[in-house]
């Protein structure tokens, strides 16, 4: 007890003190909300992971889907590296940055009404924000009430509220730049605690050898005829396997808080360092979790089950866990919070600066008045610390009560805000055909496919069929079809003003200057 107690006290101190340093870094808008865009490659790698991956995916979808598909589960993690990282920065990370620097835009609802010279545009994607946004937050708690109570005893509601209260003071001191050094730090942590964690779990079971014998010898319900389903290359449920991927993969392309990253980068070699730092740090961390995840059959015998005989996913890594030393569950503790801190702290500062920039800042404006600057790193700092109570407020209602509709939005949360956003940001970043009633189109598809998947589970009813009634399935329907519906409405209707365009897009054309250490091209 007193080393768990010694390494979050650590740990805390650590996250604080980095929040004081940071201080002068946020004393304006812009360095608050992105860093002044100076931020490297290492902290930017380290925090478009740490964004990525919380302990909704150690503790939850870990959990979840190793029981469901065993080892195959570890091709979740591989997709997250190859197309949620690797390809996110190399088809988004310089784009981005040139197009949201040309357009001087902070935030993703900013970027599409300065792309497509829309108000509406701006607010309404402004508010699909702040609705599947904070409801996600909320997801962020979840799996730290067994860990906390199996290593404490504390009451949930405490760990809440510690969690809430640590981020909300780094970020509130330093920002941007205190979460990217914290993110880094935590980055750090997730790295040696997640390969730490597998080889205990894995040493637990007899070895490598043994714990993948004694997984193949359990029959899969979904898949009885094959034999060794959870040990088997693609597992019992392929198709079902590859919507998860693709959600949680392909579904980073449109988040907020994910491709808000790329805004703050310094430059060019960042980027291309980056994007080697960031797909290394997802095999091992996401890899290494739903590896770990695929032998969650094996103890089978003590995890929890509802009263339908049903496992209780999220028992599922505790379970797993707790018959580790002591010092290993205070790494795992640290690990934990690690994931769902930084992550938290991406999107509170995310939604905080959306409503101020996008909403509050023009409605002031629109009188005639200028919301000064003061005035607005005062109102983000006030959001930052209301989007953290409303979601703490929100996890402990699901967790003491009998609402259910809050863990079911925090489902379709993810792919609404990629369904929504992917399609229209992509196209923007790179054809300049494409139109304002184009993204209005995605929103709308994106959002109702979701809420049509939403409203089928609280009414208990078939979405479309079986396989979409599962709001991954549904996330990965809504993006896909964005990704046709843009072009297609771009083709039918017109772009309002072809010249601002077209000069948003001579960002990428222009002429600059590089050492020769760059660039090995001889001058003309």
């Amino acid at each position: 007890m007193i080393v768990k107690i010694v390494l979050l006290i650590v740990f805390f101190a650590v996250m604080i003190g980095v929040g004081v340093s940071c201080r002068k870094s946020a004393a304006g808008v812009t360095g608050f909300v992105l860093g002044g865009r100076n931020v490297g490659s290492w902290l930017t790698a380290f925090a478009f992971g740490t964004s990525y991956f919380s302990a909704v995916i150690f503790v939850g979808y870990a959990g979840q889907f190793g029981w469901k598909y065993g080892m195959s589960a570890t091709w979740i993690g591989l997709g997250n590296a190859l197309i949620g990282s690797l390809l996110a920065w190399r088809i988004l990370g310089r784009r981005t940055r040139l197009m949201t620097q040309y357009l001087q835009s902070a935030t993703m609802p900013d970027f599409f009404g300065q792309r497509f010279g829309s108000t509406a545009l701006k607010v309404a994607a402004s508010v699909i924000v702040f609705i599947f946004l904070v409801p996600y937050t909320a997801s962020l708690y979840n799996g730290l009430s067994r860990l906390f109570g199996m290593a404490f005893g504390i009451d949930y509601t405490w760990c809440v509220v510690g969690m809430a209260v640590l981020t909300g003071a780094y970020v509130w001191l330093g920002g941007y730049m205190a979460t990217a050094v914290n993110d880094f730090i935590q980055g750090l942590i997730m790295l040696v605690g997640i390969c730490a964690v597998v080889m205990a779990v894995l040493n637990g079971n007899g070895g490598f050898t043994e714990a993948v014998n004694r997984l193949s010898q359990i029959p899969s319900e979904a898949a009885p005829t094959l034999n060794g389903a959870f040990t088997s290359f693609l597992g019992p449920q392929p198709l079902w396997l590859l919507g998860v991927v693709l959600l949680t993969s392909l579904g980073t392309w449109g988040l907020p808080q994910m491709v808000g990253k790329f805004y703050a980068i310094r430059d060019e070699a960042a980027i291309r360092k980056g994007t080697f730092i960031s797909t290394f740090f997802a095999i091992i961390v996401a890899g290494g979790c739903y590896f770990l995840g695929g032998f969650g059959r094996l103890y089978a015998p003590v995890i929890e089950y509802t009263a339908s005989g049903t496992p209780i996913y999220d028992s599922i890594i505790p379970s797993m866990l707790a018959s580790l030393p002591d010092v290993m569950i205070g790494v795992v503790i640290i690990l934990v919070l690690s994931a769902s801190m930084s992550t938290l702290s991406s999107l509170v500062l995310t939604s905080g600066s959306t409503l101020t920039l996008d909403i509050i800042k023009p409605a002031v404006s629109r009188g005639g008045k200028t919301m000064k600057e003061h005035s607005q790193l005062l109102c983000i700092r006030l959001l930052v610390l209301f989007f953290i109570v409303v979601s703490s407020v929100l996890a402990i209602v699901q967790a003491k009560s009998s609402v259910t509709f809050i863990a079911q939005l925090m489902g379709i949360s993810w792919g609404a805000l990629a369904g929504a956003f992917l399609a229209p940001f992509l196209y923007g970043l790179y054809w300049k055909r494409t139109t304002p009633a184009a993204v209005w189109a995605s929103f709308i598809v994106g959002i109702g496919v979701m809420c049509g998947c939403m409203y089928g589970t609280f009414t208990h009813h078939t979405f479309i069929s079986p396989f979409l009634s599962s709001p991954i399935n549904a996330g990965v329907l809504a993006m896909l079809l964005g990704l046709v519906v843009v072009p297609l409405v771009s083709a039918v209707t017109r772009v309002r003003n072809k010249e601002a365009v077209s000069g948003m897009f001579q960002c990428y054309e222009r002429t600059v200057t590089v050492r020769a250490s760059t660039s090995l091209k001889e001058e003309e």
